[in-house]
């Protein structure tokens, strides 16, 4: 037999050009509909390329009648039907198994497919008339002393198998083992790769994982992950627990938060009552487990801002000692620095301009210091608070909501600028809503304040409308371009509308005196 035929011979009886053309579909196939395996199959590309290369050293060898010719030949078809059985496999587990929406764990893919590959080498030899009871024998005793040589390696193969296969620890799960916590990557043969929040990688081996008890972070059957936090703060035992809990409730249930769930909301509890103060925490769910200290922080600056709105202490340790004697004088001094900068921003309110000295004092004695931190909400649309605020520090943004409820931004304020005078004057809803840009220092004028200056001087009531009403129309007029005539209907129209809203609000009688049943 010439060496031409007996390679002709070799590829028809190994079926190469078969084998060869699966082999192109697979390729194409995995490499289509699952790119990320593109890498893996470079193995079997490799194995083929090695049955492509024996098969006419086979030919050559089976033309010349060599004893070798057997050997080479099983050598070439166990190069090709590993092949075929990595890319099969790969087919099934990267195509077929996600099409199907089933999960196969990598370890059982590995064991798949080892365990088809030795199938495929004891049917082959056994066919090509090799004896392989010998090497089963010595095989059994290689194996007992592999077993007790690396007891330790076989114990976290098997531990990552287990993983794998009860599901108890999944790639992405949030997990907890004695000091250590971190986000799960990858689950090998040998190891678990475990990413910590301070961007390292932690090589922990199988069987500590199946041995230890693990804490799995965020994760509740049927629920979405989130994770309960806790944030301590301690409060001078004198305030109510009532008004600490409902004021910092308020600053955490107004606003979102981000990583911060609605359901369930946040809580806030009394934990226990100390000599000097008493200790509360707050209690939220955590959506990003990547950012609890992040998260923790905003909690705690909420908490601070609204507790100091609220003029709520937090608690100073008993064996505080003060150097700076708080003498009358000292006092004094610190509550006149305060009165003359409330009256100051009471002169740029524009609704005070008619106002004296002494009626500026007045007012400005009344006022309340009120806080907030960047994002909070400062008033909402359409909540019913009869106050003024004036901006001494910071910016916010006033937003307005359509009908579908969808927030756009209307404007910007900033120190200097002030809002909510027809809640304070007229008792009107919100007509929109305000947010802290950044941290904002506010004084807040309460309705009671204007009340009584009014008793005394019931013509502020018609000042007053005459302000608002000016204001108004001019926003009018730059919005739909009025000429003077219009403008002097419409502010006719609005000075009455409003001063009937004022007299209204504060029961005030049509001669401006108040009304009395």
């Amino acid at each position: 037999m010439s060496i031409g035929s007996a390679i002709l011979a070799e590829l028809w009886e190994d079926k190469t050009p078969q084998l060869f053309l699966a082999v192109l579909v697979l390729l194409a196939l995995i490499g289509g509909l699952a790119p990320e395996q593109r890498k893996r199959m470079r193995g079997s590309v490799i194995l083929f390329t090695l049955h492509l290369l024996l098969v006419p050293v086979a030919g050559v060898l089976r033309a010349q009648g060599s004893s070798l010719h057997r050997e080479v030949r099983l050598a070439a078809l166990l190069f090709a039907t590993l092949a075929v059985i990595f890319m099969a496999l790969s087919f099934v587990f990267s195509v077929l198994a996600p099409w199907l929406r089933l999960r196969v764990p990598r370890i059982l893919q590995d064991v798949i497919v080892a365990a088809s590959s030795i199938i495929a080498v004891f049917v082959l030899a056994s066919r090509a008339g090799l004896n392989l009871s010998g090497l089963i024998a010595t095989s059994a005793v290689l194996t007992a002393v592999i077993g007790l040589a690396f007891q330790d390696t076989l114990g976290n193969v098997v531990g990552g198998l287990a993983l794998q296969l009860d599901n108890s620890i999944r790639v992405g799960d949030w997990i907890k083992l004695g000091d250590l916590s971190g986000r799960v990557t990858e689950i090998r043969w040998r190891y678990t790769a475990i990413e910590t929040r301070n961007w390292e990688t932690v090589i922990l081996p199988n069987s500590q994982l199946v041995k230890n008890q693990v804490v799995v972070l965020g994760r509740r059957v049927g629920q979405p992950v989130l994770w309960r936090r806790w944030v301590y703060f301690n409060v001078d035992f004198r305030y109510p627990p009532t008004d600490v809990i409902e004021t910092v409730l308020a600053a955490l249930r107004d606003v979102q938060i981000e990583n911060v769930a609605t359901s369930p909301p946040p809580n806030c509890i009394l934990m226990d009552l100390h000599e000097s103060y008493a200790r509360y925490a707050v209690r939220y769910w955590l959506k990003d487990l990547a950012v609890d200290d992040p998260t923790d922080s905003v909690v705690r600056t909420r908490i601070f801002f609204a507790l100091k709105r609220s003029s709520i202490a937090l608690s100073i340790p008993a064996h505080a000692v003060f150097l700076t004697e708080e003498s009358a004088e000292r006092r004094e001094l610190k509550s006149q620095e305060d009165l003359l900068r409330r009256m100051r921003a009471l002169a740029k309110v524009d609704l005070f301009h008619m106002l004296g000295e002494a009626e500026r004092r007045e007012l400005a004695e009344r006022m309340h210091y009120a806080p907030f931190t960047r994002g909070e909400t400062i008033t909402r649309q359409g909540a019913v608070a009869h106050w003024l605020y004036m901006i001494i520090e910071g910016d916010a943004s006033v937003r307005v909501a359509s009908a579908g409820g969808i927030e756009r931004e209307v404007a910007k304020l900033k120190a200097g600028d002030f809002f909510g005078e027809m809640s304070l004057l007229t008792g009107e809803r919100r007509a929109a809503t305000v947010v802290a840009s950044t941290d904002v220092d506010c004084y807040r004028l309460d309705s009671g304040a204007f009340k009584d200056l009014l008793e005394r001087r019931p013509e502020l009531a018609e000042q007053t409308a005459d302000v608002l009403a000016k204001r108004r129309v001019e926003l009018l007029s730059a919005r739909e371009d009025l000429d003077l005539a219009a403008q002097s209907e419409r502010l006719s129209a609005a000075r009455i509308d409003l001063l009937d809203k004022i007299r209204s609000f504060f029961a005030l009688g049509d001669d401006g005196r108040e009304t009395r049943s």
